[in-house]
């Protein structure tokens, strides 16, 4: 019954910005625990970025300083924004939720590209 709908990827130039969205439904959104990680081609999905209900973050160290996670609770919805983008950023992106007792939950990701 869970789902998670990333959208906001695109094509960007390095050292431009973007913004994705996830968007929840069918559980309670407002005390979860959010997560982004990304998956570029030939390797290991990784750990981006995090928010729990308190609104304390975490981040990756490739990241802090350029991305921003935050959390609408009204509209169950997380955001990464991404600054200063590098090439190096360019992977399929998704958000991922853990329901005590049901497991993890991932969006089917959206792909991010940072080329000239």
């Amino acid at each position: 019954q869970a789902q998670l709908v990333e959208s906001g990827g695109g094509l960007v130039q390095p050292g431009g910005s973007l913004r994705l969205s996830c968007a929840a439904s069918g559980f309670t959104f407002s005390s979860s625990f959010m997560r982004w990680y990304r998956q570029a081609p030939g390797k290991e999905r990784e750990f981006v970025a995090r928010i729990n209900p308190s609104g304390y973050t975490d981040y990756a160290d490739s990241v802090k300083g350029r991305f921003s996670i935050s959390r609408d609770n009204n509209k169950n919805t997380v955001y990464l924004q991404m600054n200063r983008l590098k090439p190096e950023d360019t992977a399929v992106y998704y958000c991922k939720t853990v329901l005590l007792g049901l497991g993890d939950y991932w969006g089917q990701g959206t792909q991010v590209t940072v080329s000239s």
